[in-house]
């Protein structure tokens, strides 16, 4: 980086002359310096996958050409510095999450560090055989060059970051400072290597370091990046293998919902055809006690007859048949817990929503709700409340439970459930505690068409 290094561009021209070394100094540190940030600010807004205007670069070129000028070459305030900017620029002008603006700023800088390390052994092997011509223009020709083979090279690794290894991840952010200390590993080796051999200005070009081994210097600068590039396929991989395991939990939730609904349709199934074969004879009872003028009696067989009926219907109608046998079994083991149970949900049917991920929704809120309450004193008023409704192509849910109202929140396996079903239909979700009031709010997007919900299942 070029207000990382003041003097090392120079390096070459003081062995032309002192002269063309102090006039190419401001046009090396500031210029040249500037350019490689803006550069590096660049691919850093395509890692985020963020557009920036150009006004912002100018911006950030001023802030540049600040800590160039204030803060001291060569030091690890440097690395701080511009890190600490590209923060700030990820953060405020690309409306970043903080945690990917730290990170990718480590990065690219890192990035722009390693690229300038690779080049300068290469300029140092190939410095030796133009001793036949002019030193000032060869100066000149390897500052610029070396300038263009690293942005080059800068270019082509943040291209590789942003095409591999960048995404829209949201949950796996703080898996991500797993990359903060690696990078800042191999940053203060890296400076510590540029330090010791090439941070001396060199004013003769007798006094070359002869004793230097550049080929080795490229070897360990290319390790360095490679190594870099080894972290992140690590990283990369522990994403997939975190995608893997969720994917895993939510087609064991899905498989325990199935077996669930399979169950409570088989027992409703065999009640509903007991009460259909025994129907005759209820009838047949009830003439008999009418042509018997026994209306009383047959007045309390038929309310006998409706509580059996009762039993047999779903005490939780939301026009879904699936998710009335779900919430009507979760709902019925918390009333016969003493909890109290509302539920005013109405759900569309049929719709492109599936009905397993309603039921996924459904089944961790109200089994949360049910242990929330089950905790609770004895002596304390215990509710499950359940409503939502359609607005639009929206289908908004709430479950309001009271809890114990002390310790704090956990959220485990159930909430992150939910989260994925919500993520998957764009939507969001959202945890309110008022109190001894426990309230979860589930936004979906209705998908207007069903071979979305079909790429959905993809």
């Amino acid at each position: 980086m070029g207000g990382c290094r003041q003097g090392d561009e120079s390096c070459f021209l003081h062995m032309g002359g002192l002269g063309m070394a102090d006039y190419m100094d401001f046009f090396s540190e500031y210029i040249m310096g500037s350019m490689e940030m803006l550069f590096g600010f660049y691919f850093f807004s395509r890692i985020l996958h963020k557009k920036v205007r150009f006004h912002f670069y100018v911006l950030f070129a001023v802030c540049v050409i600040a800590v160039i000028h204030f803060v001291p070459a060569g030091t690890v305030a440097v690395f701080a510095a511009f890190v600490l900017l590209l923060t700030a620029s990820g953060i405020f002008i690309c409306q970043s999450d903080w945690k990917s603006a730290v990170i990718y700023a480590a990065l690219v800088v890192e990035i722009m560090q390693l690229c300038y390390g690779i080049v300068k052994p290469l300029l140092s092997v190939v410095y030796p055989l133009t001793s036949a011509f002019d030193r000032n223009v060869i100066g000149i020709a390897f500052m610029l060059s070396g300038e263009l083979v690293s942005l080059l090279l800068t270019g082509v690794c943040c291209q590789i970051v942003w095409r591999y290894f960048s995404g829209d991840e949201t949950i796996e952010k703080h898996y991500m400072f797993l990359l903060f200390i690696p990078v800042l590993m191999i940053f203060i080796m890296d400076e510590y290597i540029n330090s010791a051999i090439y941070s001396c200005v060199v004013t003769d070009s007798s006094s070359i370091s002869l004793y230097t081994n550049h080929c080795q210097m490229l070897v360990i600068q290319l390790l360095g990046i490679a190594s870099l590039f080894c972290i992140l396929f690590s990283y990369k991989k522990l994403l997939q293998n975190f995608h893997l395991s969720k994917e895993l939990s939510m087609l064991e939730q899905k498989e325990h919902s199935l077996k669930q609904y399979v169950e409570e349709v088989k027992n409703h199934y065999e009640k509903t055809k007991s009460f259909r074969h025994d129907i005759k004879n209820h009838i047949a009872v009830i003439k008999r006690l009418l042509q018997n003028s026994k209306s009383e009696q047959a007045l309390q067989y038929i309310e006998d007859m409706e509580d059996m009926a009762e039993e047999l219907s779903f005490p939780c109608s939301t026009n879904n048949p699936v998710v009335d046998i779900l919430a009507g079994n979760k709902l019925g083991i918390a009333k016969n817990m003493g909890i109290d149970v509302c539920c005013s949900l109405v759900l569309p049917y049929p719709c492109s929503l599936r009905d397993i991920d309603i039921c996924i929704i459904l089944s961790n809120a109200l089994d949360n709700a049910i242990c929330a309450c089950k905790k609770m004193d004895a002596g304390a008023k215990k509710y499950i409340h359940v409503s939502g409704r359609i607005q639009g192509d929206f289908l908004m849910m709430e479950i309001e439970n009271s809890f114990q109202g002390k310790g704090m929140l956990q959220k485990g396996t159930g909430l992150s459930n939910i989260k994925t079903v919500t993520e998957k239909y764009h939507g969001a979700m959202s945890v309110k505690i008022q109190g001894t009031v426990f309230i979860l709010s589930v936004l979906l997007i209705i998908p207007r068409h069903f071979e979305h919900i079909l790429q959905q299942m993809d």
